[in-house]
C-alpha cells in the first residue's frame, strides 16, 4: 500500500477507527511512531502523519508535512463500454485502475441486458483500495449514459472497437473508444460510426468484453 485514503486528511490530527484502524495496525502492522502517507483524493498532495497514539479501538495521527505528488499515466484514454455483468466489471476494474485508464463511460447498448444496474459505490470502494496499492493519485471518473446515440453526442470524436483489417490498435491515435458488450454491435451501431473510425486487434480470435477492454488498455496505455 502506498498511502491511505482518508476523506479528512489535511487536518492537523486524525483519529482512526473501525476498518481503518484494524488494516493499519492488524494488517500492516504499523507501530507508534511509525509514518503514514495520506491522501484525500480531492488534490495531488499526499500528506505524511505520525502516529502518536495507539490503544485497541482507535489511534491518532499528527501531520507532519505535505507536498504535491501527481502519479498518472503518460497518456489518456476514455473508454466508453457497453454494460456487461456488473459482476465482470468489478473483477477487472482494479487492473484498468492500475494502468491508468482515465475515465469509464458505461453505455447502455442494444445487446445490453437492461436488468443489469451498476453499484457506483461499490465500484468506487474497489477503486480506492486499488487507487492505494497502485499510488494512483487521482480517481478513475465513471459515468452512465443510455445509450450510444448519446455517448457520441457527448463524445463525437469516439472510434469503435470492433473487428477490421485496415485499422489495427497499433496504427491509430485516439483518446476515446467504445467497447461492445457481449454479442458484440448491431448493424445499426456500427453505421453510426464511419469507417476510418472502426479499429481492431491484429487477431483471428473473438474476445469477451472485459478481455477486450484489458488488452485496449494495456496496448495504448502501457
Amino acid at each position: 500500500m502506498l498511502y491511505l485514503y482518508h476523506k479528512e486528511a489535511s487536518k492537523p490530527q486524525l483519529t482512526l477507527t473501525g476498518d481503518e484502524h484494524k488494516y493499519i495496525f492488524k494488517v500492516r502492522r504499523h507501530k507508534l511512531d511509525d509514518v503514514l502517507h495520506l491522501r484525500n483524493l480531492r488534490n495531488n498532495t499526499i500528506y505524511s502523519y505520525k502516529i502518536s497514539f495507539i490503544d485497541k479501538r482507535s489511534s491518532i495521527l499528527e501531520l507532519q508535512n505535505s507536498q504535491e505528488l501527481v502519479i498518472k499515466p503518460h497518456k489518456t484514454l476514455h473508454i466508453g463500454w457497453c454494460i456487461i455483468d456488473p459482476k465482470s466489471v468489478e473483477k477487472v476494474l482494479p487492473s484498468l485502475n492500475e494502468m491508468g485508464l482515465e475515465k469509464i463511460t458505461f453505455i447502455y447498448c442494444k445487446r445490453s441486458q437492461k436488468s443489469f444496474k451498476l453499484d457506483f459505490k461499490r465500484l468506487e470502494k474497489i477503486l480506492l483500495n486499488s487507487s492505494q496499492q497502485s499510488g494512483r493519485s487521482e480517481m478513475m471518473n465513471l459515468e452512465t449514459v443510455e445509450s450510444l446515440e448519446k455517448f457520441l453526442e457527448l463524445y463525437p470524436n469516439s472510434k469503435m472497437l470492433n473487428f477490421s483489417q485496415n485499422n489495427f490498435i497499433d496504427q491509430c491515435s485516439f483518446n476515446t473508444i467504445v467497447v461492445g458488450c457481449e454479442g458484440g454491435f448491431t448493424k445499426e451501431e456500427v453505421t453510426l460510426f464511419k469507417e476510418e473510425n472502426i479499429v481492431g486487434f491484429d487477431t483471428p480470435l473473438v474476445l469477451k468484453s472485459e478481455s477486450a477492454v484489458c488488452a485496449l488498455a494495456s496496448k495504448v496505455l502501457l
